[in-house]
């Protein structure tokens, strides 16, 4: 059996379809009010806070697949995320199972860098530090020898259905709002974003991969890795019309986070959007060649046909 912790988010829902198609039926969906994502999935609904619970969500299980998203709060990262996760990590060990935890890339420097799986970790702000003590457990755990595990690392989302971000709210939210569309701080810097389901459909070929399990791999992104202004005019191609932007300077976004709680709570990942973010996956391309990315026209494309989908359903 593979279980998922955090299974009704984008990434967990993904992952479950992926898993259904390609590797296993036998799938546990583990998550506060666990609701199945396939048909022959079972539910666990458990709050992974409490040490016990977390032990019994994870029993019988090959694999455990740490997917679990929190609110953007620094404050409840830090009370919840590392309890959190040692509580899995401990599940895993009593229960010999194998580990893969999903990742991001708060705890990496924001400039100008490419990040490889070797960058040091140099975190701006509450949630990056909280993100670096997470991935340092998990390693630690690895190199003791006493736990099996896997760290799949994901730059910026941009999807389809429950997928959040900061390019899906200001670019395609507001196409959907009919909306002028928003750039944070800059157009002109390069930026590697992972399409959703590529994200997912990586993450359960690494789970079921044997020797890929002791290691950090960065996920598979379309490398051409455009600039806003670029991502912006495919979007415009795709939908056929020409999509109007602004960019928002940083001051503004200092301004909203004096009345605005998510605002603030942006403001240690808006220097990403001051340099060119990209996102190295030599690794992953090597090991795993016949992987099909999803190009950003191919996205967009999805991401068109969905919000018409939606239309027409009203």
């Amino acid at each position: 059996m593979q279980t998922i912790l955090g299974a009704n988010g984008q990434i967990g829902e993904e992952l479950a379809r992926e898993l259904k198609r390609n590797f296993t039926s036998d799938i546990r969906i583990v998550s506060r009010k666990a609701k199945k994502v396939n048909d022959t999935d079972t539910v666990f609904s458990a709050d992974l806070s409490i040490r016990e619970q977390a032990i019994e969500a994870v029993k019988g299980s090959e694999i455990a697949y740490f997917t679990l998203g929190l609110p953007m709060s620094s404050e409840l990262w830090e009370q919840q995320f590392p309890l959190i996760l040692r509580n899995v990590i401990d599940a895993c060990k009593i229960n010999g199972t194998k580990l893969v935890f999903f990742d991001n890339t708060y705890m990496y420097p924001q400039d100008d860098r490419v990040i490889t799986e070797q960058t040091s970790f140099a975190p701006v702000g509450r949630k990056g530090k909280v993100r670096k003590e997470m991935a340092e457990m998990v390693l630690r755990e690895m190199q003791s020898g006493e736990l099996d595990a896997v760290i799949c690392r994901a730059p910026e989302f941009y999807g389809t259905g429950k997928t959040q971000s900061i390019t899906n709210t200001l670019i395609f939210d507001n196409i959907k709002k009919g909306k002028k569309l928003k750039v944070p701080l800059s157009d002109t810097k390069k930026r590697s974003l992972i399409w959703t389901p590529d994200a997912s459909r990586a993450t359960a070929l690494i789970g079921n991969t044997p020797d890929a399990f002791g290691q950090t791999w960065h996920l598979p992104v379309d490398e051409s890795n455009p600039t806003y202004k670029e991502f912006i005019t495919l979007t415009s191609e795709v939908y056929g019309k020409e999509l109007k932007y602004s960019v928002v300077p940083k001051f503004v976004f200092k301004i909203g986070s004096f009345f605005n709680k998510r605002a603030k709570e942006l403001q240690e990942l808006l220097p990403r959007y001051e340099h060119n973010n990209l996102f190295d996956i030599s690794k992953f391309k090597k090991r795993f060649p016949d992987f099909k990315v999803t190009t950003y026209r191919q996205g967009i494309e999805q991401i068109k046909n969905e919000q018409l989908s939606t239309q027409k359903k009203k």
